[in-house]
């Protein structure tokens, strides 16, 4: 099998997943490095055995070298994908982008026609498409099991904690340094809620707001920061507790513990805490994101979806009900409930073991698909293309539209 190199542009969590994945299997291997923090720039360098001259702190330098791989991984901030994307791209690597595409419809736009008028294999990192219950909620769509799809009801467990972490505390708190939370969290969703139904919807509408994490619902005699906060032992967004426990778990150390500092000590998290953004009360932070969101969709043959995105829930599975003409799917990430109307059956099958537990599964068939897809020259693998995903993109523009403008918007 040929072996696909690969130039990592942006070292933080997710490029360093997918990055790992792609060695870790055999298929790949990192020939160049683009990283602006130099401590990390240096510790992969040398995990992938990259040469020096090799390692760059800013993507402009490593696109000035040319081509130096078949393909890059993008994984920079949100809003800095379109300039490296549209430069690889002309320059004629494959592209592993990070989603959102974009964070701006025009951006995205830009992603799009660069790959297009380059003829590169270009995958959005929507990974549940990718993951074996898809597969098999597809297939199961696509035999016929439940007629014709008529409805579906899909909800995104955020979890408490995570949103606290990622999205009150963390990079995507806030819209104009990020992206609206729908776009940052849930494009996976409405990416994945298109690709059921086979079509993008013809109208949308939309509510969602900032209901909870704010300085109007903070209790009072709260301090600014949870070390210092005599309310903190029973406060469920406790950050000490949440990163403390997480020194205990080393599943957890990557991840979320990995954006919070790289000790792994209770003095390198509390001192983290002390003075970083993670340590902060979650009543007051600089967020400005929604913490709940409804989205609605019609397609064209009358269909209709409901989408919803909470942070009070458990982290969890997502969990989707597949309503048809005739029979009902329930599934939950692991398992799918199947009721047949004709016959009144009942069956729960399992949803078969996933290569990998990131998404489902989703992270690693990802990375898996597109590397076969570089190595073969073939974007026919892939279950979407750089139009495809702008134009899922495009269905969570009009949803954030719909919201803030209390329109139901047309596609």
């Amino acid at each position: 099998m040929t072996t696909v190199t690969l130039a990592l542009v942006g070292g933080g969590l997710r490029g360093q997943l997918y990055a790992r994945g792609a060695v870790g299997s055999g298929a790949a291997r990192v020939t160049a490095i683009a990283e602006p923090d130099p401590g990390r720039r240096s510790a992969l360098g040398t995990e992938f055995g990259v040469p020096p001259e090799r390692l760059y702190a800013d993507w402009a330098e490593l696109a000035d070298a040319g081509r130096l791989a078949d393909a890059a991984i993008i994984a920079t901030q949100d809003q800095l994908h379109r300039a490296p994307a549209v430069r690889l791209a002309d320059l004629g690597y494959h592209l592993l982008l990070e989603k959102p595409m974009a964070t701006t419809e025009q951006d995205a736009a830009a992603i799009a026609t660069a790959a297009e008028r380059n003829g590169i294999i270009l995958a959005v990192c929507h990974v549940l498409r990718y993951t074996p219950y898809t597969r098999m909620v597809k297939e199961l769509l696509g035999s016929g099991r439940i007629g014709r799809l008529v409805n579906v009801q899909h909800l995104e467990p955020v979890g408490w904690w995570h949103q606290a972490h990622s999205f009150v505390r963390g990079h995507w708190r806030r819209a104009d340094t990020s992206a609206p939370m729908l776009l940052t969290k849930a494009c996976h969703d409405l990416d994945w809620l298109v690709h059921l139904f086979g079509a993008a919807p013809a109208r949308v509408s939309s509510f969602g707001s900032l209901t909870h994490f704010r300085a109007s619902e903070r209790p009072a005699g709260a301090a600014a920061r949870c070390l210092d906060c005599p309310l903190e032992p029973t406060c469920p967004y406790s950050a000490k507790r949440l990163y403390l426990d997480c020194l205990a778990e080393p599943d957890q150390h990557f991840w979320p513990l990995g954006a919070v500092t790289d000790e792994r000590t209770e003095a390198g998290v509390l001192e983290a805490l002390r003075t970083g953004p993670y340590g902060r009360c979650v009543y007051a932070c600089d967020n400005d994101v929604v913490d709940h969101q409804v989205v609605n969709l019609e397609f064209a043959d009358g269909a209709t979806c409901s989408f919803t995105m909470s942070a009070f829930t458990p982290m969890e599975h997502r969990r989707t009900r597949l309503l048809g003409t005739h029979g009902f799917l329930d599934g939950d990430g692991s398992t799918i409930r199947l009721v047949d109307f004709r016959t009144g059956a009942e069956e729960l099958l399992a949803v078969p073991e996933a290569d990998g537990d990131g998404h489902g599964g989703g992270d690693q068939e990802l990375t898996a698909t597109f590397l076969r897809a570089v190595a073969s020259d073939d974007p026919a693998l892939l279950p979407t293309d750089a139009v495809t995903s702008l134009a899922t993109h495009r269905v969570v523009w009009a949803a954030e539209e719909a919201r803030t403008t209390g329109t139901v918007v047309s596609l």
